[in-house]
């Protein structure tokens, strides 16, 4: 199956940038775009109904603007709008969302709305925030080495291949709490904090060696991952992690450092779904890997 971009859309500034984050995205990788605005029970009278298709047809218009020769496809949805984007995700490459909307998408960083979208989708969900048109020329993606992060790091090779960008990957280390008592230990520790080096080092080399197009660094950080992406994000077009992870990356999309990097990234975010193994190469949206 083509998979295809879908943009939910609200008619706010926010889902604004997220269309024209789409458009772009698709037109890169050649993807046809859906766009779709969710009019819940609350919108269906007649002032509702005329708002709900005006801002539908204004995304789908700016989309068709920015997009070249992209397909542009474009639906009103009825229904709850978590549900209803939820399953435009399962036959979707990637959901794109505002990082803040109104009516339905109101508090989409900090409410129930985005964060249960990106907990629940079949895959890739895209928040979008700040300018869409930023070129660094730098994708981010925080690596762990689980299934999630393994996903990540494919979605994140396309994106930067598409946008012709550096792939900067960080794994952040946290050292156990230990009683300060515990100076005896202090070798141990850093012992342990240079194999973790070493690992997450590599993990990186096979992905170099299937990507030899692509300029891909890694960093090291001893502290906690929120931090190290989010400063990485400053300088960066767009940040990737995995929907869960280890260590430094678990529960990274309803845990604490999903949220950490959605409130505090100067980007905007793609968190990853797995759909299945890296398998010769590919993974099961088409995207390469290592063998």
């Amino acid at each position: 199956m083509r998979r295809r971009i879908v943009a939910g859309v609200d008619g706010s500034p926010s889902s604004t940038a997220a269309v024209e984050w789409a458009a772009a995205d698709a037109r890169r990788r050649g993807l046809p775009l859906r766009i779709v605005h969710v009019c819940e029970q609350w919108s269906q009278g007649v002032d509702g109904a005329r708002y709900c298709a005006g801002a539908l047809e204004a995304a789908a218009a700016r989309a068709r603007e920015l997009g070249g020769d992209v397909e542009v496809s474009a639906e009103l949805l009825a229904g709850n709008v978590i549900e209803a984007l939820t399953d435009e995700s399962a036959a979707a490459d990637s959901l794109v969302l505002g990082s803040r909307g109104m009516g339905g998408f109101a508090g989409m960083v900090l409410g129930s709305v985005g964060m249960s979208v990106a907990g629940h989708a079949a895959g890739t969900v895209v928040i979008v925030r700040g300018a869409a048109d930023a070129r660094n020329g730098l994708v981010v993606v925080g690596h762990d080495g689980s299934e999630g992060s393994q996903a990540a790091m494919a979605y994140a090779v396309e994106q930067a291949r598409t946008r012709s960008a550096r792939l900067h990957v960080v794994y952040a280390w946290q050292a156990p709490v230990v009683s300060p008592y515990w100076a005896a230990y202090s070798r141990l520790l850093a012992d342990s904090y240079e194999e973790e080096q070493r690992m997450a080092r590599a993990r990186v080399t096979p992905w170099r060696g299937a990507n030899p197009d692509i300029v891909i660094t890694d960093e090291q950080v001893h502290g906690h991952p929120v931090a190290a992406l989010t400063e990485a994000s400053a300088v960066a077009d767009l940040v990737v992690i995995g929907s869960r992870g280890l260590g430094g990356f678990s529960s990274a999309v309803l845990g604490s450092v999903s949220h950490g990097v959605l409130h505090h990234a100067h980007c905007p975010v793609a968190v990853v779904r797995p759909r299945g193994p890296v398998i010769d190469g590919r993974d099961a949206a088409g995207r390469s890997g290592p063998g």
